[in-house]
């Protein structure tokens, strides 16, 4: 093999000298910059870091400023820009004003009749998305991106690309995560040898951890589309509303020994696609196949890549009535790799498959460019005629109770281009009232069924897809959902979202997307300030007031004061015990946090708890340690990392795992330890390091585990968790019985063979199924769904939270509760009846989750232990489990952490 792949190294440098051919047979205008005159290489030869991609994008700007528009519609956050740019005809880039805006009025036929509407598709250019690069280590297609926009503006004579640059609006967004590719390339780089490496496990093509797929905090970009978490997506959505591209294609990689993915998808497929868009997949796909077929590549459909969830970057499109498509391509992750048939398959071969892709996209665009308008604009129209003739009128998300968090979600869908008015004044609707400033959602608009897809407590899959997959299940074959199956963003949010069977007449103005909620300054105070607890806007001014320095007490039980009730956890900043600045600090903090803040002018009060109980207690500023690097999970770390520092502005120190043992934890008051991805916290953190950290907690440090960390807080050679992971609930409801380590063998022992065991009659199916279950069996892992939680409301971890809270469980980690005398389930998931709030559950998990617990609270010494059982932070959509997290991390220092005020509790 060794001399196989030194000759095939040097066939290839011979090659070189030839050219490789992306497109046989093209002639290419000389005055456009090839990929090799820019950058010093021919594409596919080296992968080009976000740097070298930009510069050729800019070049080609440069060169060609008739046909090619660049623009910049964000920045990472490592500061990188992201670009895209329009390639089409000198008439076409002209007029692109005037093509957006036609687009968006084919998007309303209220304003556009269908006459209109005719005439306007007879002139205007079709619009395709060519967006590639989300995910980092996915390199193939930023060079392939290259290809293509040298091949539409450098092509001669090619009466295909020539229809193309006539008919269609090519947008092409070269690199969607240049943070992660940097990273990788940076990685791949520092780890070159002489000559290419195939084999999978060599440094350069092995990623160290985080890996390059994510982003700066370690967000996989393909999966927060609804949710808008992070600048890169948001900043892509703005300009897709603008363009509202007929097709939009997101370009991927899988597995080295795949071959190539496109449309159709798979099962399942969200309910609110059309039928016309459900037909338009085979349009795509079967050109793609004829130019696959071309040049000999094998291909599939129809597999894996289903069509259901609506935060994926191919997903968006479909639900403003476009065509949304998933390529995916074979990944070679470095210049040349093995495949298991021991062929080798280079990048350069790679990046041809994705450009031949792409081009065949185009010409499919241009050849279904009637229908493909015909389609959009049937999509408006129907999705009017659906919202006015189905059940749901409107959505009404009432203001209230957590207010800053109902902001937020509608500020989402503004961002979505979703239309919906926030009254001026109270009104009613079937018969109940809602609060001035609610939020009124007609379904009667072009995103009706965007509304369905993420406002409805439920995405249903076809039933016999379900099917299949219990009879996969019960085969033990695995089932074939690719992700997370509940995702109602008032779910996530926990706030209310009222599907109401009436129009309420609510006319207030629409909501611009863009705009931040801003808090009012109180008056002046001469005792306190009170802040009421509960709301993600409190948690933002507390975030913001221990780093200004301000001294803040919590109320730990509730008190009444001029009529009003203050829950447990309310903030008090008592005037006296703060320097002059207090004032000033805390009207600038109410504005930028939009917090309710209220002042009072004295400290008696009416009932409940005075200022001076004991069970008022400072909050101190604690210091906070994550660990970070292997076994921690990259997402469940950064998804930390991200809720604390950028959705609350508060900094976290990250230390490497294999470090912590060695560091001085007396820097810190919390130390969180993520959710695992497949390693133990056992290695890094076993003998003296978990000594020292037992001892650190003991001490009075707060210790917060997620998920896999309790597998190790939980470990009796750890012994900080007094709780267990079940396995799986058989018939009646007892366990599995737990493994059994096997008697170890003296040294020196001849190996006894295994005897026969007491035979057993199998007299029916029934038997024989049992029979071959696994004695110690976990229940199967879920896909993500969204179940309800109850909160145990005289626990300092639970101030503020209303009595529900809803979960977004997955994999197949069950926990037993903690008994009375060892802790607290703070939380606890509800009765199997009420459990499923929305998603696909398979029924034992359903009966065995119930009553289990998903918080749980555990003293050591002067310390705590604060177990989540679920990720409270996944995806950083689950807005409605931030202010638990953030009691985890906050409150305790202030009831009897380190430096806390001495009280009994």
């Amino acid at each position: 093999m060794r001399k196989f792949l030194a000759s095939f190294v040097l066939f290839a440098l011979s090659a070189a000298a030839q050219k490789f051919e992306f497109w046989p047979g093209a002639k290419y205008d000389p005055a456009v910059p090839t990929v090799e005159k820019v950058l010093g290489h021919e594409a596919g030869v080296r992968i080009a870091p976000h740097a070298d991609i930009v510069r050729y994008f800019e070049a080609l700007a440069a060169a060609s400023p008739t046909r090619v528009r660049l623009f910049e519609y964000a920045k990472s956050w490592e500061g990188r820009r992201l670009i895209y740019v329009a390639v089409s005809s000198e008439a076409n880039i002209k007029r692109l004003d005037e093509i957006k805006a036609n687009q968006k009025r084919l998007a309303d036929p209220r304003k556009t009749p269908a006459a209109d509407a005719k005439r306007l598709m007879a002139t205007q250019p079709a619009t395709l998305g060519l967006a590639y690069g989300v995910h980092g280590n996915e390199i193939s297609s930023p060079d392939a991106a290259m290809m293509t926009a040298y091949h539409l503006l450098a092509s001669r004579g090619d009466a295909m690309i020539d229809s193309v640059l006539k008919n269609v609006v090519v947008l092409i967004d070269p690199l969607q995560n240049p943070d992660g590719r940097d990273r990788f390339v940076q990685n791949f780089r520092a780890n070159e040898g002489l000559e290419p490496d195939p084999n999978a496990f060599s440094a350069e093509r092995a990623e160290p951890w985080p890996g390059g797929r994510s982003n700066h905090y370690f967000f996989d970009m393909n999966r927060d589309w609804h949710a808008l978490t992070q600048p890169e997506t948001l900043g892509r959505v703005r300009y897709l509303r603008e363009w509202l591209p007929l097709v939009q294609v997101d370009l991927h990689e899988m597995g080295t020994n795949s071959t190539y993915f496109f449309t159709p998808g798979s099962l399942p497929m969200n309910p609110h696609l059309t039928k016309d868009q459900k037909e338009q997949m085979a349009w795509f796909g079967q050109n793609d196949a004829k130019w696959f077929d071309k040049f000999g590549w094998p291909y599939f459909t129809r597999e894996v890549f289903d069509e259901f969830y609506p935060g994926y970057g191919a997903s968006w499109p479909w639900f403003y009535g476009g065509m949304g498509m998933t390529y995916e391509n074979a990944s070679v992750r470095g210049l040349i790799a093995r495949r298991s048939d021991e062929t080798l398959y280079t990048f350069q071969e790679s990046v041809k498959k994705h450009f031949v892709a792409s081009i065949a996209t185009c010409e499919t665009t241009v050849a279904r460019r009637e229908g493909l308008f015909d389609s959009f604009y049937r999509y408006q129209v129907t999705a009017i005629e659906e919202g006015q003739k189905e059940p749901v009128k409107e959505y009404i998300l009432p203001r209230r109770g957590d207010v800053s968090a109902v902001d937020k979600l509608a500020q989402i869908l503004a961002e979505h281009g979703v239309e919906l008015h926030q009254s001026g004044s109270a009104f009613k609707n079937g018969g109940k009232d809602y609060p001035a400033g609610s939020y009124v959602i007609p379904s009667a608009q072009p995103r009706k069924r965007f509304l369905r897809a993420v406002l409805d407590l439920n995405n249903p899959m076809e039933p016999d897809f379900l099917k299949e997959q219990e009879r996969r299940r019960k085969k033990k074959l695995g089932d074939e959902i690719y992700d997370v199956t509940g995702w109602s963003l008032p779910l996530l949010f926990n706030v209310e979202c009222i599907a109401a069977a009436e129009a309420s007449g609510v006319t207030g103005p629409l909501v611009a997307p863009g705009a931040k909620a801003k808090g009012q300054a109180p008056s002046k105070a001469e005792v306190a300030y009170l802040v009421p607890w509960g709301s993600q806007a409190a948690g933002r001014f507390l975030a913001a007031a221990l780093r200004a320095d301000l001294k803040i007490h919590s109320a730990n039980k509730p008190f009444q004061q001029s009529g009003r009730n203050f829950a447990s956890g309310t903030l008090i900043l008592q005037i006296r015990q703060n320097d002059a600045t207090i004032h000033d600090k805390v009207a600038r903090l109410a504005v930028s946090s939009g917090a309710e803040v209220i002042s009072t002018n004295s400290g008696w009060v009416e009932g409940g708890i005075n200022f001076g109980s004991n069970h008022v207690t400072a909050i101190r500023k604690p210091a906070i340690l994550l660990a970070w690097d292997s076994p921690a999970s990259s997402a469940s770390a950064g998804q930390a990392r991200f809720v604390l520092e950028r959705q609350y502005g508060y900094p976290v120190t990250v230390v490497r795992t294999s470090a912590i043992g060695t560091s001085d934890l007396n820097r810190f008051q919390v130390i969180i330890l993520p959710d695992t991805a497949g390693g133990s916290y056992l290695t890094a953190l076993g003998g003296p390091a978990a000594e020292r950290l037992n001892a650190w907690v003991r001490a009075g440090g707060v210790l917060i585990g997620i998920g896999g960390a309790l597998s190790y807080l939980s470990n009796p050679a750890i012994d900080l968790l007094s709780i267990r992971q079940e396995s799986l609930a058989r018939d009646g409801g007892k366990a599995a019985d737990a493994a059994k380590p096997a008697d170890a063998a003296k040294p020196g022992a001849p190996a006894t063979p295994a005897g026969p065991i007491p035979g057993k009659i199998l007299a029916k199916l029934e038997d024989y199924e049992k029979a071959i279950q696994s004695d110690t069996a976990l229940p199967d892992s879920v896909a993500g769904v969204i179940v309800r939680a109850k909160v145990e409301p005289e626990n300092w971890v639970t101030a503020g939270l209303p009595e529900t809270l809803n979960v977004l469980v997955d994999g197949r980690a069950i926990w037993t509760p903690i008994k009375h005398d060892k802790g607290t389930n703070a939380v606890v998931f509800a009765g199997p009846d009420e459990l499923l709030a929305s998603g696909y559950m398979w029924e034992e998990n359903r009966r065995q989750l119930a009553f289990k617990p998903f918080v749980i609270v555990e003293s050591e010494g002067r310390g705590m232990v604060v177990a989540f059982t679920a990720d409270p932070n996944y995806r950083a959509y689950m807005d409605g489990l931030n202010v638990v997290f953030l009691n985890a991390v906050f409150r305790f220092s202030g009831i009897a952490g380190r430096g806390g005020a001495e009280m009994e509790e």
